[in-house]
């Protein structure tokens, strides 16, 4: 069976399930529609919850990242599974608590004012729309290669599939849907992780493989040290970032994590907080599996990357005899080769690959790999490599079977897809509960509300879709942005809300206004007005500014709120209530 028919068949297949199963729990009420009517099982909470959260940056994405730059990588790692931990032990039970199943809900409610509800609305939309530009970018990816379109149409269908089960099941079709996601994208991440770390160090478990001594001695993390050294790259194990980015950028995706919605609001699918707390776990557990796994992917995935393009010897290969993964994806611009000295010869090395096309390690994503000193047309490199592709080139780099290629190809559909879905809720939820039902018209029916939900989504969608046609950088490098806004806006709100009784809303106010601008302003400026890494501030890349508009966040928010007056009494009562569950008190005298 060829490769083309058996994607189709896990692809289709994949499709198939997903929209049987947004019919069969298709959503009847708002509250089936936003929180699934609050009775899905822990255990598959927190399968959905893994699913929703990890996107297309953490299984396209996140081993292409590492597999680039090395332990600059690590940002990620940590701050994604760290700012996980944070939302569940941290923030979860207390809003579950509290009963408000959207951030602007409890923004809104907590600071007594429509003012804050509208700038919550506002930060949730302008983070969902950040994240799901890479979620729809990352399906255009893995359709232009494998369905053998361009990424744009690639996009379009995405935007179809994601109408159907958003669109109908609302959160109770989207649970249900990323459970299946979920054991999609897991199976397709781990099976050729399995098979990479028995071919490359003979050892079962990547996790041991990536550390392992190979026949030659060494280990992969030395063997990919000599191997990047000798073409002319930092080593594998030597970052580029200073030691203040690495440490903004870590907070900035830990405390983002804690404050995206669309994983908040899963927290709302659970019958009791109690349940919040178990599936939480369970997340936790099911996020690990892949997040310890993506280092041995990444190390796996460069070393024969790069022993693939250059031979065992590093002097490259002709370009009649690469393997058909090279020309395959090739055909779909993210890999290309320009034969500068017209040897015939493929030879992949530091610096850009050639003028007029998309240099390697693009100028203006410099924060990320190696940094040019020359211009294209002087580096001896002839090889354009995107990294979004590592992860979904691997299985054909190491000559796995058809049927690893297909399953990894529906995996990463099946992790932009859950994650999509989830965010474009949390648009459509923003706009229809929060500004037409809480805010613009309060008397609207449910039905009413429940359509102006399922228009807001289908209006998200076509936003989205261009977004993903039309994106500011590659997949991980678009979430990271999304999670700096997150850090630097509702993050404090949410934090202050929870734990300071003094928090009143002109303070939240002009802390999230003063967060979200400067951090929007550092973004705008350095991704599409041409600044240059030399003049970040302190040295502080904008996938890390985030930090900096949430400190600015918490210090102008505290410090207003001591100018002016404080929350009501009841405000401060229901604040206390959260934190100190009733009876606490007597039972400690006790």
């Amino acid at each position: 069976m060829s490769l083309d028919l058996l994607t189709y068949m896990f692809i289709g297949g994949s499709f198939a399930l997903y929209i049987g199963i947004a019919i069969w729990a298709r959503a009847g009420s708002t509250t089936e529609f936003y929180v699934a009517g609050g009775g899905v099982p822990p255990v598959a909470n927190g399968m959905a919850t893994a699913a929703d959260w990890m996107s297309a940056a953490s299984f396209i994405s996140l081993a292409g990242i590492v597999s680039f730059i090395g332990r600059d990588g690590a940002a990620y790692l940590m701050g994604w599974t760290g700012g996980y931990v944070l939302l569940a032990m941290l923030l979860a039970p207390y809003l579950r608590k509290f009963g408000k199943f959207t951030v602007p809900d409890f923004v809104g409610d907590r600071y007594y004012s429509k003012t804050a509800r509208y700038i919550a609305v506002i930060c949730t939309i302008v983070i969902s729309f950040t994240y799901v530009a890479g979620q729809m970018r990352g399906v255009g990816i893995v359709f232009s290669r494998y369905l053998h379109v361009d990424i744009n149409t690639g996009v379009i269908v995405g935007m179809v599939i994601v109408f159907f089960y958003a669109v109908l099941g609302g959160m109770k079709g989207i649970t249900y849907t990323q459970v299946a996601q979920y054991c999609v994208l897991i199976m397709a991440f781990m099976v050729p992780a399995f098979f990479l770390s028995m071919q490359v160090t003979g050892h079962f478990l990547p996790q041991i493989g990536l550390g392992a001594t190979l026949e030659d001695g060494r280990s992969v993390l030395v063997t990919l040290n000599e191997l990047s050294s000798e073409l002319g790259f930092d080593q594998y194990t030597q970052g580029n970032k200073t030691t203040i980015d690495m440490f903004f950028m870590t907070a900035a995706l830990m405390c983002g994590t804690a404050g995206l919605p669309h994983v908040i609001v899963r927290f709302f699918t659970v019958p009791r907080v109690k349940d919040a707390r178990i599936s939480a776990g369970w997340a936790l557990i099911f996020i690990a599996i892949l997040y310890t796994t993506v280092p041995a992917v990444a190390g796996f995935g460069r070393v024969n990357l790069i022993e693939t393009i250059n031979g065992p010897d590093n002097a490259g290969v002709e370009y009649t005899q690469m393997p058909s993964w090279f020309k395959n994806w090739e055909s779909s611009g993210l890999i290309a080769w320009a034969d500068k000295n017209g040897d015939g010869k493929v030879q992949y090395q530091a610096g850009a690959a050639f003028d007029g096309g998309k240099p390697a390690f693009i100028d203006s994503r410099g924060d990320y790999g190696e940094r040019l000193t020359e211009n294209a047309s002087s580096s001896a490199n002839e090889v354009y490599v995107d990294r979004d592709i590592m992860v979904l080139a691997n299985p054909e780099i190491a000559n796995l079977p058809d049927w690893v290629i297909a399953l990894v190809a529906a995996g990463a559909v099946a992790a932009a897809l859950s994650t999509a879905a989830g965010l474009l809720l949390v648009i459509s939820t923003s706009i229809s509960h929060d500004l037409m039902k809480k805010s613009i018209n309060p008397n609207i029916t449910d039905k009413q509300e429940l359509t102006y939900a399922r228009l807001a989504a289908i209006v998200a969608i076509i936003i989205a879709g261009y977004f993903g046609i039309n994106p500011p950088g590659f997949v991980a490098q678009v979430v990271a942005l999304a999670f700096g806004l997150a850090a630097s806006s509702v993050f404090p709100a949410i934090v202050l809300g929870i734990f300071s009784t003094r928090m009143n809303t002109q303070g939240a106010v002009s802390g999230m206004l003063v967060g979200l601008g400067s951090t929007m302003a550092y973004i705008i400026y350095f991704k599409f007005m041409g600044g240059t890494p030399d003049q970040w501030l302190f040295g502080i890349s904008p996938e890390g500014f985030g930090t900096v508009g949430m400190l600015l966040n918490f210090v102008v928010a505290m410090l207003v709120a001591s100018m002016t007056p404080e929350p009501p009494e009841e405000i401060q009562s229901i604040i206390e209530d959260i934190r100190i569950p009733r009876g606490a008190a007597q039972a400690h005298a006790h």
